[in-house]
């Protein structure tokens, strides 16, 4: 029985919630020899891809989480010697985080093992069908805004 494009939209985003999920379990002990968990890895990243400081809730935003859920991250990070926090002149409350140097230096064994594992998923997906699936889920991402309700 075919479904109709509702019902394929639901099973998309099912899958989604299906694929973060098993994500988040695979990157928990993809990072665990680093001494990290997928959230924290994920703070790492928003740092590292930013290539200048950002406050807690930058690092929320640019990761789709709380700004509470980055900051506790953050801070541990902080107390893990990963990630330095600066006074901000723009804002006294909320100062900038960047990584330190030995966050520097596990982000980037990090991202030398997931090249690696993607370099392997590659095998099994063609370049048209990542693209699609791009845009697929960046159109899913811009419908779903909370200002745009």
């Amino acid at each position: 029985m075919r479904l109709s494009k509702p019902e394929y939209v639901t099973e998309t985003v099912l899958a989604v919630f299906r694929t973060y999920g098993r994500l988040i379990d695979w990157g928990d002990r993809f990072v665990a020899p680093f001494g990290l968990t997928s959230a924290r890895w994920k703070m790492l990243g928003a740092l590292a891809l930013s290539h200048q400081p950002l406050t807690a809730p930058q690092v929320a935003a640019s990761m789709g989480v709380s700004r509470q859920g980055a900051q506790k991250q953050l801070s541990t990070l902080i107390m893990d010697g990963l990630v330095a926090k600066h006074s901000n002149p723009h804002h006294q409350r909320s100062p900038l985080c960047q990584l330190t140097p030995k966050g520097t230096e596990i982000y980037a064994a990090i991202e030398h093992s997931w090249n690696a594992h993607a370099e392997e998923l590659c095998a099994d997906l063609n370049l048209d069908d990542i693209l699609a699936a791009q845009r697929v889920l960046a159109t899913l991402y811009e419908k779903h805004a909370i200002d745009a309700e």
